[in-house]
């Protein structure tokens, strides 16, 4: 009697393991797993803190959209982009979601999922200046540039490689440099289009004065060792774009660009 009734009860234990296995939503194997994003902290509207404290952008909703849906859970913590690259091969940060250009260099140590952005490269002048790509390159110009980014490496091995007068200014983020620029302290800015346009969007008194470089994509940065999180990543872009939410936060954070 005690036999059978234990060989029951082993057996319908089984099959409620099997049917919760069978119900559980896609990526629920991953539920346990936590990983940390590191983000700019100021690098409008793909990734800031916002005035409560709190890590917000583009890529942080969309980074929490996806964790919530393949089930694993997300911490944003804001660092200094510089040094960035480094916390994430130091295992101090799982990834990088905040607006990372794919680069050659940067794909020397570190894999990229599947791009999920297209931005362009810009110079930002004040309102009503005359300045254009090859006066900025050519005059006593006083060009102000996110330092860790491409844009400073580029601006860099151009002003080296073809005797380019520009004096770079280097700044811990694109709206300090804009910030710069409105004050004088700078005559022109170099930078991803999207910090100008968000600048312009907030009524800044700049303006684009032409691209000075081919434009990239954007990506989200992991270590190459870290396949499963590639694969949660890709698979979660793809479902976040399929969905109707992928337009709802272009609306919210770039309105009808």
């Amino acid at each position: 009697m005690n036999m059978r009734f234990r060989a029951a009860c082993r057996g319908l234990a089984a099959l409620v393991l099997a049917l919760c296995f069978a119900a559980a939503p896609a990526g629920a194997a991953d539920a346990g797993k936590s990983y940390v994003n590191g983000i700019d902290a100021n690098y409008p509207p793909f990734g800031f803190v916002n005035e409560q404290g709190v890590p917000s952008g583009f890529d942080v909703d969309s980074m929490n959209w996806i964790a919530k849906k393949m089930g694993f859970t997300v911490t944003h913590q804001p660092m200094d982009w510089d040094g960035i690259i480094p916390a994430l091969l130091a295992k101090k940060i799982d990834m990088v979601c905040s607006g990372m250009s794919v680069s050659p260099e940067r794909l020397e140590v570190v894999a990229f999922s599947e791009p999920y952005w297209n931005i362009r490269k810009v110079f930002v002048v004040r309102e009503g200046a005359s300045l254009t790509p090859e006066t900025i390159r050519t005059g006593d110009v006083r060009l102000g540039v996110q330092r860790g980014t491409n844009e400073a490496e580029l601006l860099q091995q151009e002003q080296k490689a073809k005797g380019y007068t520009y004096k770079l200014r280097f700044y811990d983020s694109a709206p300090l440099a804009v910030e710069d620029l409105l004050n004088g302290r700078i005559d022109a800015a170099a930078m991803d289009s999207a910090p100008a346009e968000d600048a312009m969007r907030k009524g800044k008194a700049i303006k684009e004065a032409g691209e000075f470089a081919k434009g990239d994509v954007f990506a989200v940065a992991m270590r190459k060792d870290d396949a499963e999180l590639a694969r949660l990543v890709n698979e979660g872009y793809r479902l976040l774009m399929a969905d109707p939410y992928w337009k709802e936060l272009q609306a919210k954070y770039f309105g009808n660009n």
